[in-house]
């Protein structure tokens, strides 16, 4: 597995810093989330990509591609429009912003595409949230293949879709297409209860892309600096080893990028100690 950091938990460091910082401190990979402060989709230019993909080959750094920015879309409302709207006009806004960030992670030579299903709008009935969410997935799906990027759906609390067997549910709808791959949060399985690491990894080893990983208390979805939570870490560095997991472990700390270089060494400390 390889060590690696988000880029929503350094919001107050220039990008081309960050990573610089990341590289000197020992992380291999860097889960990128495209935002207004970190190479926006709608305004980076094609030479900007090219140096970022530069410095980060340079550091030999491997790169995920996060799309949860949260006012990127719609600077009054969070994490909207999303892929459930009633209006297709707005699904189709969050489908073609979720395609260029497809574009843009394979110029930078990112091994996979992150995304979630987001939250039920009001007035939309859940069955036909669904079918928008799987009618959108199919769709990019087929990006996925004639760009050859990898998703990795994220199960996210509150969302649609909160657990991993919601994910292989709608998996299965989609037809278990090979480009439908899986991100799990680690402190995600301690909110909902789905299960331990233990219990939930093996069973999906093969679909894993990347791993996000914080501590948490259990039930609160409130991401936390290693030790302030209820996150058996050995135990998950041992489950990982044992699935064979080769992939990125992002550390996601975004409500700490105040205290991000401390982080950084607790956070990587916490690795190195499996």
């Amino acid at each position: 597995m390889i060590l690696g950091y988000n880029s929503n938990s350094l919001a107050h460091h220039r990008l081309e810093d960050a990573i610089d910082i990341l590289s000197a401190k020992g992380f291999g990979a860097l889960a990128l989330t495209l935002d207004g402060c970190h190479l926006d989709p709608a305004q980076a230019s094609p030479a900007e990509i090219r140096r970022l993909r530069a410095q980060m080959e340079g550091h030999r750094m491997r790169c995920v591609i996060e799309t949860g920015a949260r006012y990127v879309l719609d600077p009054w409302r969070k994490h909207r429009p999303n892929l459930l709207e009633a209006d297709p006009a707005q699904r189709q806004r969050r489908l073609d912003w979720l395609e260029r960030c497809m574009e843009i992670g394979v110029e930078l030579g990112a091994e996979a595409l992150s995304l979630w299903a987001g939250t039920l709008p009001e007035g939309v009935a859940p069955k036909h949230a669904r079918a928008h969410l799987l009618e959108s997935l199919a769709s990019l799906c087929e990006t996925s293949r004639r760009l050859g990027l990898p998703l990795a759906f994220e199960p996210e609390p509150g969302m649609l879709i909160e657990t991993v067997e919601e994910y292989l549910e709608i998996r299965s709808a989609l037809g278990d297409p090979d480009e439908f791959g899986l991100t799990v949060d680690i402190g995600h399985l301690y909110v909902t209860g789905e299960g331990l690491p233990s219990d939930i990894l093996p069973g999906v080893a093969s679909l894993l892309r990347q791993v996000h990983v914080e501590d948490v208390r259990r039930g609160i979805h409130e991401h936390l600096p290693p030790g302030e939570g209820d996150v058996d870490f050995k135990a998950l560095w041992a489950v990982l080893d044992e699935i064979g997991f080769q992939g990125p472990v992002c550390w996601e700390l975004s409500r700490s990028s105040h205290a991000a270089i401390e982080m950084m060494d607790r956070a990587r400390a916490c690795f190195v100690a499996r």
